[in-house]
Formats: C-alpha cells, sequence, structure tokens
C-alpha cells in the first residue's frame, strides 16, 4: 500500500468514526426532542409541578437551575482565575506547584457523589445551612474548581509570550500585561471553560440531592427581598433543579404523568443549556470585541 493510499484510508476511517458520533449525537437529541417538545408550553415552563395528579410544569426547577448556576460561577470564578493567573504566570516550577497542578487533576477525577457527600458533611451539616441553594452552589463550585483553574491556566499559557513583551516594551507592568493583554486574548478559552462548567451544573444531580434537596417550598415570585423566607432569590431554602426533578419522578413513580413530564424537562434542559451557550459565546464575542478595539 502506497503512502497515498494508506493517507486516504486513514481519512475515510476518520470522517466514519465522525459520521458515527455525529449520527448518535442526532439520534439521542431527536429522540429527546420527538418525545418531549409536544409536553413545551408556556404553561409548563412557568407552572410548578403536581405530585399526585397529571398536568403539572417545572417552572421552579427551571428557575432554581438557573439561579443555581449563577451563584455556582459567581462563588468559583474568582478563585479559579486567581488560581489559574497564578500557575501560569507568577508559579515557579518546582515541587510545590507540581503538586498542586496533580491535586487539580485529582480533584478534577472526583465522583460528583462523593463531591455531594463532602458538601453534606461540610455545609448542610456542619455549617448548619442545611439542603438550601448556597450548600449545592457550594458543592458544585468545589466540583467544578478544577477544571476551571485547568482551563484558565491553558488558555493563558496559550497566549503567545511576544504579546507579554509587546505590553513590557509599552511600559506595562506585569499586572497590567496580563488584565490589558493576556486575558483579553484568552478570553475565548475563557468562555469555553465557563461553558463546559454550565454544564455540568445543569446536568448534575448526585451532589444536589444531598446538598440543595429534592424540594422547592412555595415561592412568591413577587417578592424578591433575598431575606425573605418566600422569596426565590432566598439562598438557604431548598431547590430542586431540573435534573433532579428528572430523577426523582422517574424515581418515586408517584406522579401519573411521570413519563410525559420527565420527557418535557430533558428537552427543555437541553434548550436551556443551548440558550445559555449560545448567550455566553455571543456575550464573550462581544467582550472580546470591545476589549480588542481598546
Amino acid at each position: 500500500m502506497s503512502a497515498k493510499q494508506a493517507d486516504r484510508l486513514a481519512t475515510a476511517g476518520l470522517y466514519a468514526v465522525a459520521g458515527v458520533i455525529l449520527a448518535l449525537l442526532a439520534g439521542l437529541l431527536g429522540y429527546v426532542f420527538v418525545k418531549g417538545f409536544p409536553m413545551l408550553s408556556w404553561q409548563f415552563i412557568t407552572s410548578p409541578p403536581q405530585i399526585f395528579k397529571g398536568g403539572g410544569g417545572v417552572g421552579p426547577q427551571l428557575f432554581n437551575s438557573f439561579y443555581l448556576l449563577v451563584l455556582t460561577l459567581v462563588f468559583s470564578l474568582p478563585v479559579a482565575l486567581g488560581a489559574g493567573i497564578y500557575l501560569a504566570e507568577y508559579a515557579k516550577d518546582n515541587w510545590l506547584t507540581r503538586s498542586i497542578r496533580i491535586s487539580v487533576e485529582v480533584l478534577s477525577s472526583l465522583p460528583s457523589i462523593v463531591v455531594g457527600l463532602f458538601g453534606f458533611l461540610f455545609f448542610v451539616i456542619y455549617m448548619g445551612w442545611g439542603f438550601s441553594i448556597i450548600s449545592g452552589a457550594l458543592a458544585l463550585s468545589v466540583f467544578n474548581l478544577p477544571l476551571l483553574v485547568r482551563v484558565v491556566e491553558q488558555s493563558i499559557q496559550s497566549v503567545p509570550r511576544t504579546q507579554r513583551e509587546a505590553g513590557w516594551a509599552l511600559g506595562f507592568s506585569k499586572w497590567e500585561t496580563i488584565t490589558n493583554i493576556v486575558l483579553p486574548a484568552a478570553l475565548p478559552g475563557l468562555i469555553t471553560g465557563i461553558i463546559l462548567a454550565a454544564g455540568r451544573v445543569f446536568g448534575e444531580a448526585a451532589a444536589l440531592i444531598y446538598t440543595a434537596g429534592m424540594s422547592t417550598p412555595a415561592l412568591d415570585f413577587t417578592d424578591w427581598n433575598p431575606l425573605s423566607p418566600v422569596s426565590p432569590l432566598n439562598p438557604f431554602r431548598p431547590a430542586e433543579t431540573m435534573a433532579v426533578h428528572i430523577w426523582k419522578i422517574n424515581g418515586e413513580g408517584i406522579m401519573p404523568d411521570a413519563s410525559a413530564i420527565s420527557d418535557g424537562a430533558a428537552a427543555l434542559l437541553i434548550l436551556s443549556i443551548l440558550l445559555f451557550n449560545l448567550s455566553a459565546r455571543f456575550v464573550g464575542r462581544f467582550v472580546f470585541k470591545k476589549m480588542s478595539a481598546s
């Protein structure tokens, strides 16, 4: 076999593998949408669920998923940015930084249920916050921090050194070079890391069962005082997310239309992830253009 034939054969094999993966992904998404799309309506998206009768919705669960995502990013992003900048720009190559990187890699491979049990013991019991949004958000922050730290570090390291040298030539300090040149150039990679972390938050169930709980109290969506017990913004209330709700109704078997509700919730969850991803990329591209222009 000649080199050209081997190249064509390898190319055909790669195209075949990619086609199989795309077909599996399209089949999975198509199945979820075909089963769940008939359930999607404004009433389904905004109304609370029913337990012993059919016709409920997933409004509070959808709100809880986005609220938990926002709190998780608020807690984890500043820490991940600081740690990633330190490892990429300031840390020396010695046993300490190598130990930190190994620890980050080990933490990134922890099963989510282990993180959930840690969150249950520390945030729920030791801190006394009970099953609450803040307990779930902090547990997911621990779960997502290794991923975010590695993404931030690698995104910063991928910026060419010539750009840093250009900043130093203009008289910028090291910190000014990082904030004005390196971080804007690394922004596309940072946005990708945020999207990956958001997908894990939306789809996580095991860690939240032990921290955020499997119930949502009656909420008053006209009361936006975070200190009010019926406010949806109260971080110390239990919060059942979409993924937990899907697991719960299928496990309990009490809801008469559990199969239809879970199908609709799965389709809505995928649409929510898609909407967040597109929004994050649009905002990231807009910020990148503004920062690059300045």
